[in-house]
């Protein structure tokens, strides 16, 4: 076979790649994290501990002004750093229940996830969620367990825990030497050492570490006892790490640590590298597995207006799946066959952005001026290809939406059709209403404080917001639509791409209507949501 320069520099390239999320129930210390994984892979000098309010440094990832402000992750970020030789590309997803849906899409565009857990609350509801999401996608996981230097629960207890609730294998890769003031540090059981942490003012920089031998334990105290004798334990029972089993989703591997005090964070970084899978080929909508090597495609998972406000610009996030990206390249759209140029790409850093000039399987691109891009889109340059389309989650909340100022109903159209575009809101409208009053549709309340704190700062078009009595959605057809619009409990509303959706005010009035009515189509608009 003839050698292909081009095809082994882009099998090269992918091999260098991890791309990556990093999921957990709210509070368990996913920013600070994410923060301090940017830290120890040198991306930034000194790290923002996540604190809303006056005095604190905002976290670098999060952007968005609310974010800084209430020092919580509303929107996903990219972060893309090197670290020994090889290219992260780190997608921060929202904490908050009610962003499950963008947390979903950035989940379609990793290889692999970071599960971080609270250390004295172990597996919280959300987190079992989003733990199902990645089974569900066969995203291999590797857990953290978080703030080890607070009061904290039994590791071994933690340990089963995450076996019962989550049906898959721990594997400690480090154990906690001490916990609560009493943590000192780890026995990494990769290399059989005793890393002993020194704290830094605030967890602003790296923590100084001492790698020991597993002879000089017993200088840490009782607590290095402990530890020796829980790490017998486990090597007496065989918790011995198995990479296949990882990749397959059996096994996830365990790093204990303190994010806020950088506690760990260098084993987790390092183990990113060595255990995190490269990008694979990446099937299309027919099933077939597209070549790495093949003629650049990738695929759009998120779009955002107004990332920077000085520029009133829309950035599309396209995943590369195959191939080479080569700024200024001119691709196709395979939704509308139209050409696209990629002029204006960027590489992605929170809010900052430089110009990306080339890009490989694995690596994410933002598309500037993507006001032709929607979320889902494939795009290609040679063979043509369509990957699966990107579900849309039922939303659960709905609520009428009002210009505040009819003089900036231009505005007010313009600002609810870019949070439509970027999934913020779905739009939803009577059929045969006079007035046309939009209704946002949203998994989550939260969802409408963004929407209006955007309408306002973004678009300059105040919303008023009223509440509708509904908490369901179904898709429905206009056979089903006509009988349903008699009953005074139900509504039936036009989504903005023709969709019909019945809404109902609970689970009885839906569960009523199907044993009333067994040929109604009321189908659920999406089965996996966290």
């Amino acid at each position: 076979m003839t050698p292909n320069p081009e095809a082994e520099l882009i099998r090269a390239e992918a091999k260098r790649r991890r791309t990556f999320a990093i999921v957990s129930h709210p509070d368990a210390g996913k920013t600070t994290l994410t923060e301090k994984l940017l830290l120890y892979g040198g991306a930034i000098e000194a790290a923002g501990a996540v604190k809303a309010g006056r005095g604190g440094r905002a976290a670098k990832s999060d952007w968005m002004e609310m974010e800084q402000q209430r020092g919580i992750s509303i929107s996903s970020t990219v972060l893309r750093f090197p670290h020994r030789g090889h290219v992260l590309n780190l997608l921060d997803t929202p904490g908050h229940r009610d962003f499950s849906e963008d947390t979903y899409r950035v989940l379609t565009a990793v290889d692999a996830a970071v599960m971080v857990l609270d250390s004295a609350k172990g597996v919280e509801e959300r987190t079992l969620r989003l733990f199902e999401v990645c089974r569900s996608r066969g995203t291999p996981l590797i857990t953290f367990i978080n703030k080890c230097d607070r009061p904290s629960g039994s590791p071994l207890g933690l340990l089963d825990e995450i076996e019962e609730k989550l049906s898959v294998v721990p594997t400690p890769m480090t154990w906690p030497v001490g916990l609560g003031p009493d943590f000192q540090g780890v026995l990494d059981r990769r290399d059989g050492s005793f890393r002993r942490f020194q704290r830094t003012s605030r967890g602003a920089t790296e923590a100084p570490e001492e790698r020991l031998d597993l002879s000089r334990l017993r200088s840490a105290g009782p607590e290095g006892r402990s530890a020796g004798e829980e790490l017998a334990l486990l090597d007496g029972v065989g918790a011995d790490f198995d990479l296949e089993a990882f990749l397959t989703g059996v096994v996830t591997p365990v790093f204990f640590g303190s994010a806020l005090w950088n506690f760990g964070v260098g084993a987790l970084l390092d183990a990113l590298v060595d255990l995190a899978p490269a990008p694979l080929p990446r099937p299309d909508q027919e099933g077939e597995d597209r070549p790495l090597s093949a003629s650049f495609s990738g695929q759009v998972f998120k779009v955002q207006a107004n990332l920077d406000p000085r520029h009133h610009d829309r950035l599309a996030f396209v995943r590369v799946n195959s191939g080479r990206f080569e700024r200024g390249m001119q691709v196709k759209v395979a939704r509308t066959g139209r050409p696209f140029s990629t002029n204006y790409a960027h590489g992605l850093f929170g809010r900052g952005r430089e110009t990306m000039d080339e890009a490989f399987p694995g690596d994410v691109v933002g598309l500037v001026n993507a006001r032709d891009l929607r979320l889902g889109d494939s795009l290609y340059t040679e063979e043509p290809v369509s990957f699966p389309p990107i579900p849309a989650f039922a939303p659960e909340h709905f609520r009428r939406a009002r210009a505040l100022d009819p003089g900036r109903h231009k505005q007010f159209r313009r600002g609810l059709a870019t949070l439509e575009e970027e999934g913020v809101v779905q739009i939803l409208s009577y059929p045969e209403s006079a007035d046309h009053v939009p209704v946002l549709g949203a998994v989550g309340p939260m969802q409408y404080e963004v929407a209006q704190h955007r309408m306002e700062n973004e678009f300059g078009a105040p919303v008023e917001l009223t509440a509708l009595p509904y908490t369901l959605a179904r898709l429905t057809d206009a056979r089903t639509a006509a009988t349903l619009r008699n009953h005074r409990r139900i509504e039936v509303l036009t989504r903005s791409d023709g969709a019909l959706l019945a809404l109902f005010p609970d689970d009885f009035w839906l569960r009523q209507m199907e044993k009333d009515r067994p040929e109604a189509t009321l189908e659920p608009l999406f089965v996996g949501q966290c």
